[in-house]
């Protein structure tokens, strides 16, 4: 006898669906027709996401404006250059950088054993890397691997006041 394909699904919102499970292997079918149950339906979860969805847009545009002032502020007294790359990228990128290099402080000054001298030696090689791409890129970095990250780096993360054409 075949795994049945058509569930019935009784949702946490108290609606019930019938959910085609046929793109699913036969053995992961029970598994997620119960998760689905132990959530809204389709219906339920579009309306709730379009009542909340401005006040989500509001609460990250604030949120995002916070830390942009923060990272803004933290570049000026640490002396960090602009980045360089496209508005959005370069705000983003300012705020990765300032997120990383911030975490990476604690990790390795504050509770590891790096020195306040290797970590200035550290906060100089993070200066000439510009591109706010290369921030980017580091977002999901462990902040403890930041300076091997720094070494990593490619000269195209770092100007160069004689360029090669």
């Amino acid at each position: 006898m075949a795994v049945k394909t058509l569930w019935t699904i009784d949702h946490a919102c108290g609606h019930t669906t019938e959910a085609d499970l046929a793109d699913r292997s036969a053995d992961r079918r029970a598994g997620y027709a119960r998760w689905l149950s132990a959530r809204d339906c389709m219906d339920c979860w579009r309306a709730s996401r379009g009542e909340d969805a401005e006040s989500k847009a509001e609460w990250l545009a604030k949120k995002r404006t916070a830390e942009q002032a923060e990272a803004d502020k933290w570049s000026e007294q640490y002396r960090m250059p602009p980045l360089e790359g496209t508005d959005r990228a370069i705000a983003w990128g300012a705020r990765c950088r300032h997120r990383l290099v911030s975490a990476a402080y604690t990790a390795l000054v504050l509770e590891g054993t790096t020195s306040e001298a290797e970590w200035e030696a550290i906060e100089d090689a993070a200066r000439p890397l510009t591109r706010a791409g290369w921030w980017i890129d580091q977002r999901d970095a462990d902040p403890a691997d930041l300076p091997e990250l720094l070494d990593a780096a490619t000269e195209s993360d770092r100007p160069n006041e004689n360029p090669h054409f």
